[in-house]
């Protein structure tokens, strides 16, 4: 679980990470990072559309790349990151999710 300082929960701050962050897609997610300069801790955002499934579904994957960012931790100070899942998200492991995750990060952010 991120605590809430690792958390994005502005829409601002996501059109802002969207729009001109650096993206790194894959097959099943769609990863934006802005590197901000700011000496704050790093945060994480999520989109999980419909496209992804039902509820029940939407709110596992979220919970996996919730799971999947913690283990990221500790990253440079002042970066934004938002992952938003494709539909081919729902099909998938954790391993898997947290294997794109890493690797988008780790392009981005390291």
């Amino acid at each position: 679980m991120l605590a809430r300082p690792h958390r994005l929960v502005r829409g601002s701050d996501y059109r802002t990470v969207v729009r001109r962050g650096r993206r790194y897609g894959g097959p099943r997610l769609i990863v934006s990072v802005l590197d901000t300069g700011e000496e704050r801790p790093v945060r994480f955002g999520f989109i999980v559309s419909k496209q992804v499934g039902n509820a029940v579904t939407r709110n596992t994957v979220r919970r996996r790349l919730k799971d999947a960012c913690a283990r990221q931790l500790p990253l440079r100070d002042g970066i934004d990151v938002v992952i938003r899942a494709l539909p081919t998200a729902a099909r998938a492991t954790f391993a898997e999710l947290l294997a794109d995750v890493d690797g988008a990060v780790a392009r981005g952010a390291r």
